[in-house]
């Protein structure tokens, strides 16, 4: 990237989040103030939100012009995230969970992974050095899905979920038309089409606390999970084979 001072945008997909969102994006926002030497915009991206997410999200985005905010009529974490980079004019487009799961003290890693020319950066829970405190059964899906993947795949990266991620607008551009899924196999099938492409993957190790009141339907998300990486799968295998025809 050129010398001139790059700019992010820093997506929160919300989904019926009233009860932490004001204080979070307060928090976020006073972070990236202090420690920042990047242009920054928080996208607070609501999917569907049914009770007051939309109320306080318009009221914090009317009280600074570095706060918008997106309305996604359908549910999807995927597709607000989906919507929010394509509509980006960034150089740099990311996202974190609005439960600030991930500490927002190594978002700036991120950034400085793709401007030492990484095309993506993510956060890794797997990594030797990230600090995780998280249910038991959390972390023995968590292990098994990414090992599933591992196996499948043969992926350089090791933790696919981790929502606390950055990519190049252009990289974004390219690859999300290619992606299906508009839920929480998005991550994973980001991560999947960028390295099949040969984009480079840069993983940051983290510290993350589970959220207690996560949303996440365990069961529900697996199935989806293992469903989309069999379609993957057999997408790869498929047009590996039409190319070497």
């Amino acid at each position: 990237m050129s010398t001139k001072k790059i700019s992010v945008d820093v997506v929160i997909p919300v989904f019926n989040e009233a009860d932490v969102l004001e204080r979070n994006i307060v928090i976020l926002q006073d972070f990236l103030s202090k420690n920042s030497d990047f242009l920054w915009k928080i996208v607070i991206a609501d999917n569907g939100s049914t009770d007051s997410t939309p109320y306080i999200a318009q009221k914090l985005a009317s009280q600074n012009y570095a706060i918008t905010y997106l309305h996604v009529p359908v549910k999807g974490r995927g597709l607000a995230l989906r919507t929010a980079w394509l509509e980006s004019q960034a150089d740099i487009v990311s996202y974190m969970d609005a439960d600030l799961s991930t500490n927002i003290n190594y978002f700036p890693l991120l950034i400085e992974g793709i401007k030492c020319g990484y095309d993506v950066a993510i956060g890794s829970r797997l990594m030797g050095t990230s600090r995780v405190r998280r249910r038991l059964k959390r972390e023995i899906v968590s292990r098994t899905f990414n090992a599933i993947i591992k196996i499948l795949f043969l992926n350089k990266f090791s933790d696919a979920q981790c929502g606390f991620k950055a990519l190049k607008r252009e990289v974004a551009q390219k690859v999300l038309p290619e992606v299906r899924n508009n839920n929480w196999f998005f991550d994973t099938e980001l991560l999947l089409l960028t390295e099949s492409l040969k984009y480079r993957i840069f993983e940051v190790p983290v510290e993350w606390t589970d959220d207690l009141t996560t949303k996440v339907r365990i069961f529900e998300t697996v199935i989806e999970d293992i469903l989309g990486l069999l379609r993957v799968r057999f997408s790869m295998r498929k047009n590996k084979t039409d190319v070497n025809k």
